[in-house]
């Protein structure tokens, strides 16, 4: 696995290692002790990803759309 911080890696970059941590873990063919740290691994690489996808949630959702369904500019987004 790449020694990349996750916290540096863009959503593509997260989401195809932690395919790979789960393809791993899935074939099963690792000692326990790597299962536990590709998991940890794989739960980072998780976290990151459901952060950049909120981050884009928020930024499609500022967009305003005038009265034709064009995009007129961005409002700030509440937070919930």
């Amino acid at each position: 696995m790449p020694d990349t911080p996750v916290s540096e890696m863009s959503f593509e970059q997260a989401m195809k290692e932690l395919e790979q941590v789960v393809g791993r873990l899935e074939r099963g063919d690792v000692a326990l002790d790597e299962s536990i740290t590709l998991y940890e691994r794989g739960a980072e690489l998780k976290k990151r990803c459901e952060a950049k996808l909120k981050e884009a949630e928020e930024k499609v959702a500022a967009i305003t759309l005038d009265s034709d369904g064009q995009p007129t500019g961005t409002q700030p987004v509440s937070g919930d």
